[in-house]
């Protein structure tokens, strides 16, 4: 199953695509988070409705990765809207002007995950540049647990950098907040 990422396909998909690939997106996490499920912030009910809620935004676009039809991963982001309240679980609040959401200014990017079979093949990397490409916003922002620092460093990697730790939810886990430019301003 660890195919080389050329025999890979990436499938984007929109907002009115969701109801399609909403049952693929919930087999996944259940599979990838298996080990976290008890804890109630992690439980599939609640992706399922932070899923929802994602899909409603503008923007919401998906891009899923199969190998011969069978799904290897994936990442979906959305536009944040005005007055989003991405920012407001920051521990240290952010200057107005880095929080200041005007609907067109920052993508979330708010899961990607890749099966067991393809980690370590670059499929992360290839899914994320792919959901990225031709996106119309300045920035894209995304959470890591503290708990994970080789994915927080593989991030960073990418060209992310930490602008602060938050708790998005009173039951959430603690993230660092990362934040990579998308276009050059």
């Amino acid at each position: 199953m660890t195919a080389p990422a050329d025999t890979l396909e990436l499938i984007r998909y929109g907002q009115d695509e969701f109801p399609a690939i909403r049952p693929t997106l919930v087999s996944l996490y259940a599979e990838v988070y298996t080990d976290q499920l008890a804890n109630p912030f992690f439980s599939v009910e609640r992706f399922e409705q932070r899923l929802e809620g994602y899909a409603s935004r503008p923007g919401w676009e998906a891009i899923v990765a199969y190998d011969g039809g069978e799904a290897a991963g994936y990442a979906f982001a959305s536009t944040l809207p005005e007055g989003s309240a991405w920012w407001a679980g920051m521990l240290e609040p952010l200057p107005q002007e880095e929080a200041a959401e005007d609907g067109r200014r920052t993508l979330a990017l708010f899961e990607l995950m890749v099966r067991r079979p393809w980690r370590g093949t670059g499929l992360a990397r290839r899914v994320h540049e792919e959901l990225l490409a031709g996106r119309p916003e300045e920035r894209v922002t995304l959470l890591v647990e503290l708990s994970h620092p080789k994915v927080k460093a593989l991030y960073e990697s990418w060209g992310y950098h930490n602008v602060g730790d938050q708790q998005p939810f009173a039951d959430a886990p603690i993230y660092a907040t990362m934040m990579r430019p998308l276009k050059a301003v």
